[in-house]
């Protein structure tokens, strides 16, 4: 049912009404006309008798204000929204940026890709699929820095992560940072539920910190640290091999703050840890409905504008 946006700006349409009733009648002094007495009497005869004719000369000026007042007032209706979904939760995901990232060592939609290509083509539909959450994206190699706050544009999220390049956060792999950036994103927010999603393919070797001693803190902080150990052979498998993912160290981590560790060898295997992902922080099947309004000033405006148009040309005439 329509209503008002302004409905106190109504009280408008009671002005012309009191102008009407209230001004002093209008006097006209000037020339008179004399004319034969049967020429006066077909002229009255013509004429509209008594107020009627000043009654209809003010009716479309009255139309038209009352229709612009209406316009005025804001006239709508309600159209009702989907809810929108709500989790109360913030996840950043930490992204590995570093040299070794560049291995063509998997395979995407049956040809040869890269890891970080596969990471990249993974993560976008993770984040795309995050809807209800609030999704930040921290990046990391020999340095660690935000490259999405977290917020609900979540398809901005996933166009940075499709966007990312090896190098430009350097080429070791500093995971301690990387947690830590993302802990400090998540210690001013307000969020019921707070969760980092770590994603590495090798073993922590730049930062201040170990990644178990950032671990430590996420615990005390009330925040999970899910890890994706990214990568065909671990250090526990090649001791001696270089950029083998270190899966001891991300399943400590992922341990020391209730989260869950995946070692990912495919990138059906990425998908699959997706999804388990999507299991352990579902995301929001219902929240809260957006009221919306359609707008209908524009009809009573339009008509009123007509209105005044038709009287501007039958004057000229």
């Amino acid at each position: 049912m329509p209503d008002f946006a302004s409905p106190v700006l109504l009280l408008l349409l009671l002005v012309p009404p009191v102008v009407y009733l209230l001004a002093p009648p209008q006097s006209f002094a000037g020339a008179a006309l004399i004319v034969p007495e049967g020429v006066g009497r077909h002229i009255l005869a013509g004429s509209p008798k008594g107020s009627m004719g000043a009654r209809a000369r003010l009716a479309v000026p009255t139309l038209i204000w009352a229709l612009l007042v209406i316009a005025l007032a804001g006239p709508r209706v309600l159209a009702p929204q989907q809810a929108l979904p709500m989790t109360g939760r913030d996840l950043i995901l930490a992204l590995d940026l570093s040299g070794s990232m560049i291995r063509d060592d998997f395979e995407l939609d049956g040809a040869q890709a890269t890891r970080l290509e596969v990471v990249k083509a993974v993560g976008a539909e993770f984040a795309r699929a995050r809807a209800g959450d609030r999704v930040g994206l921290v990046v990391f190699g020999s340095e660690a820095y935000v490259a999405a706050a977290p917020t609900f544009d979540i398809e901005a999220v996933a166009r940075s992560i499709e966007s990312m390049v090896i190098g430009i956060s350097g080429r070791a792999t500093n995971i301690s940072d990387a947690m830590g950036i993302a802990l400090k994103r998540l210690e001013v927010s307000d969020a019921e539920t707070k969760v980092i999603i770590l994603l590495s393919d090798g073993a922590n070797n730049a930062g201040e910190a170990t990644p178990l001693d950032v671990a430590g803190l996420a615990a005390r902080m009330g925040v999970r640290v899910h890890t994706l150990a990214l990568g065909p052979v671990s250090r526990e498998e090649a001791p001696d091999d270089r950029g083998v993912v270190d899966v001891k160290t991300l399943r400590g981590v992922a341990k020391a703050s209730g989260g869950e560790m995946f070692h990912v060898r495919t990138a059906q295997e990425l998908r699959e840890a997706a999804r388990s992902l999507d299991a352990l922080e579902p995301t929001a099947r219902s929240g809260l409905a957006a009221e919306t309004y359609r707008q209908l000033w524009i009809w009573p405006a339009l008509l009123a504008g007509l209105f005044a148009l038709g009287a501007g040309l039958t004057r000229q005439a």
